[in-house]
């Protein structure tokens, strides 16, 4: 699972970034302790960093400038500075990417994922595995034991989903709102009708008991 660290001292932003990361089967992390948070992002090692400029003790073009001496991680600098010299900076001190704030959380999400694509290729991205499940993302197909099988659009998003979080109960919520965004509009018993029928595809492949329903929870791949 990628991991994205975050460095921003409002706690609202903070908070919600780590949801809607999250939600698309990242797993997200962050210090308040921006005395040491040069040190506390080489300690967390993470796949990307979201870096604020506008930061207690040191601003982030110090932040990025002291990571980049010690490591590569992809960088994007993430603040409510939306000047071109506040570009140029980050960009000039190693960062990857600048998006300003009030931004689109849609678009933060693809720049972090073509960032990622840029630092990591795409081998990487096209598979996910648990167990003997192996998950081709491109193709949205599932393979057990040499078999195969296709996956409609919302069987692979709940198989995504679940395997980026393998091991940790996944809300109903959650699930709904990655498949559909706006979860009050949609009647419960479809996410049960989608996910019976990933659930009855992987055991037809020989995968039995891979999906269990946690009631009153979610789900959770075991």
């Amino acid at each position: 699972m990628k991991k994205v660290f975050i460095i921003e001292d409002d706690s609202r932003i903070r908070d919600e970034l780590c949801t809607f990361l999250t939600r698309y089967g990242y797993e997200s992390s962050f210090s308040i302790n921006f005395k040491n948070i040069v040190e506390e992002a080489i300690k967390e090692n993470p796949s990307i960093i979201l870096l604020d400029i506008n930061l207690p003790y040191f601003d982030g073009h110090y932040v990025c400038r002291e990571i980049r001496k010690v490591s590569q991680v992809p960088i994007i600098v993430v603040t409510s500075r939306d000047d071109e010299l506040n570009e140029l900076m980050s960009i000039n001190l190693g960062a990857d990417d600048f998006i300003t704030k009030p931004y689109n959380l849609q678009i933060l999400l693809a720049r972090i994922t073509s960032v990622l694509k840029r630092t990591y290729g795409n081998a990487q991205a096209d598979f996910l595995r648990y167990r003997e499940i192996i998950y081709n993302i491109a193709a949205s197909q599932v393979e057990f034991n040499n078999s195969k099988i296709e996956l409609t659009k919302n069987e692979s998003k709940i198989l995504h989903i679940l395997i980026n979080n393998s091991g940790k109960i996944v809300s109903r919520d959650e699930i709904m709102k990655c498949l559909w965004q706006q979860a009050e509009f949609v009647d419960d018993n479809t996410l049960t009708v989608n996910v019976n029928r990933l659930r009855k595809k992987l055991e037809d492949l020989g995968a039995v008991g891979y999906i269990q329903t946690k009631r009153g929870q979610g789900y959770i791949l075991t």
